[in-house]
């Protein structure tokens, strides 16, 4: 009895580890995503005087966004020289400016999104239509969406990109033909 037994327990081993189905469909490609990067050039904004604050056109996403994920805006505010070639300085949103000038005035870059666009605003404590348009004209922002979980760590842009392993030579840019 104990051979019958031993002989069927082999017997089925050998049979199902010797079954083999049909392959499955292709997964999808490994490795995991960190962020999505893009920069848009705001050469102008439109003026609310009702709430005092300027506001750029809507720049849509160029690829998916879902609700779940973070979206981080970072403002080109200068170049760093002691590095050779030299590098981007980029600011996170929002960011404060303050006049040196005794009158106490400053403004804010900051920005609004929803999982289907991105939009930058100038908000501040005098009347913005009388600001220096060199702080309105021209400013490179640079979005990055994150899934949620990454987000959590608020990452700088120096960051975003070494997770991505990408360099500013890799980041899309959007014309002015790609905003709504």
């Amino acid at each position: 009895m104990k051979n019958i037994f031993l002989f069927l327990t082999l017997s089925s081993a050998i049979l199902f580890t010797s079954c083999e189905g049909d392959p499955g469909p292709q997964g999808p490609p490994g490795g995991v995503e960190y962020a999505k990067v893009f920069e848009v050039n705001v050469n102008n904004y439109q003026y609310d005087g009702g709430v005092n604050q300027l506001y750029s056109s809507l720049f849509t996403y160029p690829f998916n966004v879902y609700e779940s994920d973070a979206v981080l805006a970072y403002r080109l505010s200068g170049t760093d020289n002691t590095i050779n070639p030299p590098g981007d300085v980029w600011t996170q949103l929002p960011q404060s400016v303050f006049y040196n000038d005794g009158t106490g005035d400053f403004f804010q870059y900051n920005y609004n999104y929803s999982f289907l666009s991105v939009q930058f605003t100038i908000e501040g404590n005098f009347p913005l239509m009388n600001m220096d348009p060199i702080d309105a004209t021209g400013q490179v922002f640079r979005i990055a969406v994150v899934p949620a979980e990454f987000a959590r760590t608020n990452p700088s842009m120096e960051r975003v990109l070494e997770v991505m392993r990408a360099n500013d030579g890799e980041i899309d840019k959007l014309e002015l033909g790609e905003v709504n």
